[in-house]
């Protein structure tokens, strides 16, 4: 019998539907925004780390790239698992084990010279390894509990999580480090990241198992398009969808190759702000240090209206046509094109002028980061995490080469002018991707 049965539930035609999707999405959020922090604990703590252990820029530097390395990497190994095991148990083993290893960088420095950058760049990456299940885990935790119709806000609320993290957290660690020195940052984070462990494992599950939503919100969601039984169907967690056939199909489609490549353009600009441009307005603009710390969660605040504003525009758009195709397209059309503005940036003189046009253009691109929300509509339902670990590694494929290519460029010009004539590029290119090489967007369908 199944399980749903030992729940009282009035029937669907005169029962009101609960909104348990609503707290479960809230959920995700906050542990979104806990994983974005502890990839940044280093960014944060790292001026003072570097001091006391006698840390030189090389050495900083590859600390700080050890985790996008092993992120990138494990993106696919960590969809396979998902899809093998299911997202509850393998999303909350990432959560523990990535708190574990951020806790334990506060304990680096008892060994001397090289081993201590090893240390770090092994739990680092450690680090990176774990977080690699997170973003398909919330695409699949997405496709189970919203319908089509809300999938778009529901996945534009976890993405948006990665501006409103620098925003909630940098203030946070940087006055534990300023109060309680460098070390603490790391066990602060790792605690966090252990209670919300514990509170991922309490309320997430599947909707026909969980004790809240009743049948009305779940015959809701199942019609709506919602997979409702992702990883509760018996049997289906251990049906060997893993294929290279199945790998083939995913790679050589050509819708899917189109938002892969969409999805890598789109984080060209992310890792600009992420990695370049703090240095940009010291360098160019002439801000001070102090300065260029606040201006540049000014960005980071409009991403995050922008995010949150583009997922609820295209589900209007899709609950007024019924067109998926138009619904994601139309604000990635918008946003990208509104996002391209940076390049105008290398033709501004006044400091302010230039913050105003890196703030339209996070906004453009929180507006069209639908990526998630496309992936939740498109992947495959026996191969969600594989899907979304592909699209993962795509997407952060850009965190590796743009900080290179950005430092080349302004190394060969001595300016910023031709590094953010290279990010507005990619954001029409991202245009060209999905106009012209994805065209209609819908579930893909493997063949055996």
């Amino acid at each position: 019998m199944s399980s749903r049965a030992e729940i009282a539930v009035p029937p669907a035609s005169t029962a009101k539907p609960t909104r348990v999707r609503f707290l479960i999405i809230a959920l995700v959020f906050v542990i979104t925004s806990l994983n974005y922090a502890d990839r940044s604990t280093f960014s944060i703590a790292g001026a003072s780390a570097s001091d006391e252990l006698g840390l030189g820029a090389i050495e900083t530097g590859f600390i700080l790239s050890a985790f996008a390395w092993a992120y990138a990497a494990a993106q696919i190994p960590g969809g396979l698992l998902l899809d093998r095991f299911g997202t509850r148990p393998v999303y909350i083993a990432a959560i523990g084990t990535w708190s574990i290893f951020t806790a334990i960088q506060g304990f680096a420095g008892f060994l001397t010279g090289a081993a201590v950058v090893a240390q770090l760049f092994v739990l680092r990456f450690l680090v990176g390894l774990c977080e690699a299940p997170s973003f398909p885990g919330n695409a699949r935790i997405v496709t189970a509990w919203f319908p089509a119709r809300e999938r778009g806000t529901a996945s534009a609320i976890f993405n948006s999580a990665q501006y409103f993290s620098l925003v909630a957290f940098a203030p946070l660690m940087g006055w534990v480090v300023h109060t309680f020195g460098w070390r603490a940052v790391f066990f602060v984070m790792g605690g966090l990241g252990l209670m919300a462990m514990l509170a991922f494992a309490v309320f997430i599950r599947d909707p026909v198992r969980h004790k809240w939503a009743n049948r009305a919100e779940i015959d809701l969601i199942r019609e709506g398009g919602g997979l409702v039984e992702l990883d509760s169907q018996k049997g289906k967690r251990g049906d060997p969808t893993f294929t290279w056939n199945n790998v083939r199909q995913l790679l050589a489609n050509r819708m899917m190759i189109g938002i892969y490549l969409g999805q890598y353009c789109i984080n060209v600009l992310t890792y600009f702000f992420v990695t370049w441009f703090p240095i940009y307005l010291v360098k160019d603009r002439g801000f001070d240090i102090l300065e260029a710390g606040f201006v540049a969660a000014v960005p980071a605040l409009c991403g995050f209206v922008g995010g949150v504003a583009g997922g609820v525009v295209s589900d209007k758009i899709l609950a007024r046509t019924g067109s998926i195709t138009l619904a994601r397209k139309a604000p990635l059309l918008g946003g990208m094109l509104l996002a391209s503005l940076i390049m105008a940036a290398a033709y501004v003189e006044s400091r302010w002028g230039v913050i105003l046009l890196m703030s339209l253009a996070f906004f453009g691109k929180g507006v069209a980061s639908l990526g998630w929300a496309v992936m939740s509509d498109v992947a495959p339902r026996k191969l969600a995490g594989l899907a979304g670990g592909v699209f993962n590694t795509f997407g952060n494929a850009a965190g590796i080469v743009t900080p290179i290519v950005v430092g080349v460029l302004v190394a060969s010009a001595g300016s910023f002018d031709t590094a953010l004539v290279f990010v507005g590029a990619h954001c029409l290119l991202t245009i060209v991707a999905y106009f012209f090489i994805v065209q209609k967007l819908e579930r893909l369908e493997l063949v055996p």
